[in-house]
């Protein structure tokens, strides 16, 4: 019953039910951290928009697809969660919070990302990852000081060649798209550590032993005939790996050695602002 009269209470504007939401959560918490994950709202209640001094605001796991304009009073807020939500545009007010370090957007309806996302200079992680995106906007490649892009599960079919300008970026996680061939750009970014691009429709890699700081690749679950050759210490996650041969070709033929499928690692735990 209380769920249920949460999902109601949503909808009235009343300041009554406003504190309710927010559990009489009336001054800011000392740790400037307000989690309001899994509360069904559909708005965001304004009286948060009053905690100037706010860090860490997440809002995971409801059913909002809008935000207020008060949410520019957050000016120090370094981490926004709108992941699991209902966002079929990122709203604007969003890009005027020039201090986020990490956005996470993952499971909303996006198909795209506006021109304004570019103001947030200081963003270094950002999840877009299960949306509708058919493309990788070119406006993610203008995030100079970005480390880690999170963008699996949608439909990409290839990367914008500015990603090489990414000279940030370490790590690029890329599973459950519609990658065709190995994105090229990716041969062209040595300071990459870590390479994801698991569940795709790739049947062939190309070397990436001329990465000096890959790390680790996973290019498991596609239907390539190779295993991408990868410098010496760089561990492998697919067919083929560090454990087994790749296939021998004997008269022509190749004879394919089965394997159990090894399950992909699990996502990353949301990380905390550096």
């Amino acid at each position: 019953m209380g769920n249920s009269l949460k999902a109601i209470v949503t909808f009235v504007p009343s300041n009554e039910c406003q504190k309710y939401l927010l559990e009489d959560l009336e001054e800011m918490p000392v740790d400037k951290t307000v989690d309001l994950s899994g509360r069904q709202l559909r708005r965001l209640p304004l009286h948060i928009c009053s905690f100037r001094e706010l860090v860490k605001l997440y809002l995971s796991d409801n059913n909002l697809n809008h935000l207020p304009p008060e949410l520019e009073q957050l000016q120090n807020l370094q981490i926004l969660a709108l992941d699991f939500n209902n966002f079929k545009a990122l709203p604007l007010v969003v890009c005027t919070l020039k201090q986020l370090c990490i956005l996470y957007l993952g499971n909303n309806k996006l198909c795209s990302l506006p021109l304004e996302l570019r103001l947030l200079q200081n963003l270094k992680t950002l999840w877009i990852e299960s949306n509708c995106l058919q493309y990788l906007p070119e406006v993610v490649c203008e995030l100079s000081l970005l480390k880690t892009l999170h963008a699996g599960s949608n439909a990409l079919r290839g990367l914008p060649t500015q990603l090489r300008c990414l000279q940030e970026l370490r790590t690029i996680w890329l599973s459950g798209n519609l990658l065709s061939d190995f994105p090229p750009v990716l041969l062209d970014m040595p300071f990459l550590e870590v390479i994801d691009v698991d569940r795709n429709s790739i049947r062939f890699f190309p070397s990436l032993a001329h990465l000096p700081g890959l790390k680790l690749v996973i290019y498991d679950h596609n239907p390539c005939r190779n295993a991408p050759k990868v410098a010496k210490g760089v561990r492998r996650v697919g067919r083929w790996s560090e454990e087994t041969p790749e296939p021998r070709k004997r008269s022509g033929a190749v004879i394919e050695i089965t394997l159990d499928e090894k399950p992909s690692p699990p996502p990353a735990a949301k990380p905390e602002a550096e």
